[in-house]
């Protein structure tokens, strides 16, 4: 989240009045533009890696398990949240470190942690949900680039909750990812490749854009926990904020599965999917696995940078997912959704040139020890 090096070179302060002294103050903001070591490059390059893979494949067996026969949105949704038994492995190679004593006074009750853990659960599958209604009734070239929509819901959170500072090329980046998301709506034939009716359409673009919002509201209450409440240092924090959730969420799917009697038809589908059982089930592993891949890195992105960089990072993959539709789906790329992809390129791009000059900025700021303001992209507000 962009406080790694501060972490390191502060210990806790006791006293509120330490807290707030000019002296104080100076120092932390000089820590917080410490250029950052090969390491640190070294897992974001890693989170990155995860959240565009995970992405770019769990959307496309997303509408490969539709496509060859696949019907329960529960099913798809609870292949998006199962996996999170894969994080138990990686959180067993990175345990807690050991706290001091400041840092124990400091964690949050078991309540509270509860509570959070719940309530992030509750929206992920809410979120999960959405997209899988959007996946089923749009094509995925389209409803990947609708989901690009998630940027500017998540800088318009983080604006409220981080006092999200807006430069001019973050806001022009914000409006060409609604332009973009919001050309789609005025296709003039959107159903043409899995031949749905306008009304379901416009129910798949309607979840997936709430779904997208619910994503970016996501990303800034994590990072507003992990600044708050979860202030370790270490990956092990990530791990657990992912694991509790996702409990939660996977519980939370199987009771929808139930209480939907979408399970009763679950024999069915099995026995009718074009590519036969074993395929059948290792798509919904494979699906599982990608989303969280995703879920790590953006977790990862999120406690290492902020959630706004978090979700840069997952635009950048979003281009991505309509070529492969189009080679793998035979998706059709009209001019409409040619003109949303450029625009959600240069969107992201936007965003990529703030970042490039707010790390400018942070190095010579750190090189002089002068005090300007923080980064709007890479760093969170005070």
């Amino acid at each position: 989240m962009g406080k790694t090096q501060e972490v390191q070179l502060h210990i806790i302060v006791q006293e509120v009045k330490e807290e707030n002294s000019p002296q104080y103050q100076n120092s932390k903001k000089l820590a917080s533009h410490e250029p950052r070591n090969y390491k640190w490059w070294i897992n974001i390059i890693m989170y990155a890696f995860f959240v565009i893979f995970g992405q770019s494949a769990s959307t496309l067996l997303g509408r490969l398990y539709y496509d060859k026969g696949g019907k329960s949105v529960w099913v798809a949704t609870l292949a998006q949240l199962a996996g999170f038994p894969i994080v138990i492995l990686c959180y067993c190679l990175a345990p807690p470190k050991s706290c001091t004593k400041n840092e124990q006074i400091r964690q949050p009750s078991a309540v509270i942690l509860a509570l959070v853990y719940f309530s992030f659960g509750i929206c992920l599958v809410a979120y999960s949900l959405m997209y899988s209604i959007g996946l089923l009734h749009l094509p995925v070239s389209t409803f990947s680039l609708i989901c690009a929509s998630q940027l500017a819901f998540n800088a318009l959170f983080s604006f409220f909750l981080h006092s999200q500072k807006f430069t001019p090329f973050i806001i022009n980046s914000l409006v060409l990812l609604t332009i973009s998301s919001s050309l789609l709506i005025f296709q003039t034939n959107p159903a043409s490749h899995v031949e749905v009716p306008k009304g379901k359409y416009a129910i798949g673009f309607i979840c997936t854009i709430g779904a997208s919002a619910g994503y970016g509201l996501m990303l800034s209450l994590t990072q507003l926990t992990f600044r708050k409440l979860l202030k370790g240092e270490t990956h092990a924090k990530v791990f657990e904020m992912v694991i509790y959730q996702s409990l939660v969420a996977t519980s939370a799917a199987i009771l929808g599965l139930f209480i939907s009697g979408e399970w009763k038809g679950l024999s069915i589908e099995v026995e009718e999917f074009e590519l036969g059982k074993f395929s059948y089930a290792m798509t919904l592993i494979e699906t599982a696995i990608a989303s969280q891949l995703f879920v790590i890195g953006a977790m990862g992105l999120i406690f290492k940078v902020s959630s706004l960089f978090s979700n840069a990072i997952s635009v950048l993959g979003l281009p991505v997912i309509p070529i492969l539709a189009v080679i793998f789906f035979h998706d059709k790329m009209d001019a409409v959704k040619a003109i949303a992809m450029v625009l959600a390129i240069w969107g992201f791009v936007s965003y990529v040139y703030q970042c490039y000059l707010d790390n400018q900025s942070s190095k010579n700021e750190y090189r002089n020890g002068s005090e300007v303001s923080k980064s709007p992209l890479l760093e969170e507000a005070s």
